[in-house]
C-alpha cells in the first residue's frame, strides 16, 4: 500500500474517500467496500484521503476526541482492508481556509486526479463546512469525476460511529465495542523497556509503546496478543493506566502479562486484543495486597479465555 502526505501530487487517477477514519468501525469498512468495488469500475486505484492531526485537536484541544487508533494502526487495518493508497493531508489552520471549491479543485482535481468520490451523507468540507454533497456533486460534473454519498451504516441496534465506540470503551462494554468495530478492539506498540516491577512479583510484562495520549478505556484485561513469532495470539492479563499503587503521577501505561510465557520479545511489534473487562484500576495499600489482586485477575482472566 503507497503511503504519501504533503500536499498531493499523483499522475494516475483515483478512486477517493474522505475522512478521518478513527477506529475504522463497521461504517467505515461499508465505505471502503463500496470504494473498491467503484475504484475498480472505473479504473482507479482506491484511495483514502485523510488527514493528521484531527481537525479538533487544531481548533478545540481541550475537546477533541480520544483516538481510538493511532496512523499506524489505522494504515495497518486499511491495508487489509484493500485501500492501496493513503494520502494524509496535514491539517492545519491554513490548510482549514481552503474554500470548498478551492478544496475541490486543488486536492481532488488536481492533485489526486479524482475519477470517483465516495463520502458520508452528513460529509462537510471546506472553510467553515461550507461544502456539502450538492457541490461536490456539481463539481463533479464540471470535472469529470462521480460523486456519491453512503447512507449510515447501523450495528447493535445503533449507527455505527466513533463517538460509539469510545462511549462502549469507556463503559468497559467490549462486546458492544467489538459489535461496532466488526472486530475486537486493540491497541499496537512495539515491546520497550519497564521497571521491572512485574518480574519481582512474579508477574513479568510486556510494556507496549503508546501512541495515544489519551488511551480511550483503562482497566484490568483478559487480552490476546498478536504478533508473536509462530504464534496466532497468545493469551494474557492486561493493565492499562497510571499504576496509582507505585507511581503518585503516572503516565498511562499498557502491561501485558503472557501466560505461560518466557521468551524475551522486546522491541517486537505487538498487537493486544482486549476481550473482557476484569475490573477498573485501583490504589492499593501495599505490595502484597496488589499481588493478592493480581493472583485473582490472572485466574479471571485465564478462565474467560479457556486456558
Amino acid at each position: 500500500m503507497l503511503m504519501t502526505h504533503g500536499w498531493p501530487a499523483t499522475k494516475r487517477p483515483n478512486a477517493i474517500t474522505i475522512g478521518n477514519f478513527d477506529g475504522i468501525h463497521l461504517g467505515h469498512q461499508a465505505m471502503l467496500a463500496r470504494l473498491t468495488s467503484r475504484a475498480a469500475s472505473v479504473a482507479a486505484a482506491p484511495t483514502v484521503l485523510t488527514f493528521e492531526p484531527h481537525p479538533r485537536e487544531i481548533f478545540t484541544p481541550e475537546s477533541a476526541p480520544t483516538r481510538l487508533t493511532s496512523l499506524r494502526e489505522k494504515l495497518e487495518i486499511l491495508r487489509g482492508l484493500g485501500v492501496a493508497h493513503v494520502h494524509v493531508c496535514r491539517f492545519s489552520k491554513p490548510f482549514a481556509a481552503l474554500s470548498a471549491e478551492d478544496f475541490v479543485r486543488r486536492i481532488l482535481v488536481e492533485g489526486l486526479k479524482a475519477r470517483y468520490v465516495l463520502v458520508g451523507d452528513d460529509f462537510r468540507f471546506g472553510a467553515k463546512r461550507a461544502g456539502d454533497f450538492a457541490l461536490l456533486e456539481r463539481m463533479g460534473r464540471e470535472f469529470g469525476f462521480q460523486a456519491e454519498a453512503l447512507h449510515t451504516v447501523e450495528a447493535a441496534g445503533q449507527r455505527a460511529s466513533s463517538t460509539a465506540v469510545r462511549e462502549a470503551l469507556a463503559e468497559g462494554d467490549m462486546a458492544m465495542a467489538a459489535q461496532l468495530l466488526g472486530r475486537p478492539y486493540s491497541i499496537s506498540g512495539r515491546v520497550v523497556g519497564g521497571d521491572q516491577l512485574g518480574r519481582k512479583i512474579g508477574y513479568p510484562t510486556a510494556n507496549i509503546q503508546l501512541k495515544h495520549n489519551k488511551p480511550p478505556l483503562k482497566g484490568i484485561f483478559a487480552v490476546r496478543v498478536q504478533g508473536l513469532l509462530g504464534q496466532p495470539d497468545w493469551p494474557g492479563v492486561a493493565s492499562l493506566g497510571t499504576r496509582p499503587t507505585v507511581h503518585t503521577n503516572g503516565r498511562p501505561t499498557l502491561e501485558v502479562h503472557l501466560f505461560n510465557f518466557d521468551r524475551s520479545i522486546y522491541r517486537e511489534h505487538l498487537r493486544v486484543e482486549f476481550l473482557h473487562k476484569l475490573r477498573d484500576e485501583a490504589k492499593f495499600p501495599n505490595l502484597d495486597a496488589l499481588i493478592a489482586q493480581i493472583d485473582l485477575d490472572a485466574q479471571q482472566a485465564r478462565e474467560l479465555l479457556g486456558v
